[in-house]
């Protein structure tokens, strides 16, 4: 449990400290990179297609990724759940049929 916890403080240290350090700084995407780079090596260039829905503003696309990130997280968390039950269940069935065996 104390390592859970150290860990987890340290990612919450590791996520802050550019936030702390890097005043006045916008964090973009990788999406925006990606675009810049295209212009640069090519000004020309035209994308084969456009979206079909532009969110509003950049909040609702940040929330939109934090969803995302939320959903994901939270689908990772019940299969590793499941996982570590069916092991243990796993681990009980053969500890009981053990135990019947030697009785």
């Amino acid at each position: 449990m104390k390592k859970s916890l150290l860990l987890l403080f340290l990612v919450v240290i590791l996520a802050t400290f550019p936030l702390i350090t890097q005043k006045g700084t916008e964090f973009g995407g990788a999406d925006g990179k990606a675009e810049e780079a295209i212009i640069e090596i090519q000004p020309d260039y035209e994308p084969w297609f456009n979206s079909i829905w532009e969110p509003p503003g950049s909040e609702t696309e940040s929330l939109l990724f934090a969803l995302q990130a939320a959903i994901g997280s939270g689908f990772i968390g019940y299969f590793i759940g499941v996982m570590r039950q069916k092991n243990k269940q796993a681990t009980q069935e053969k500890e009981e049929k053990a135990s019947h065996v030697t009785h």
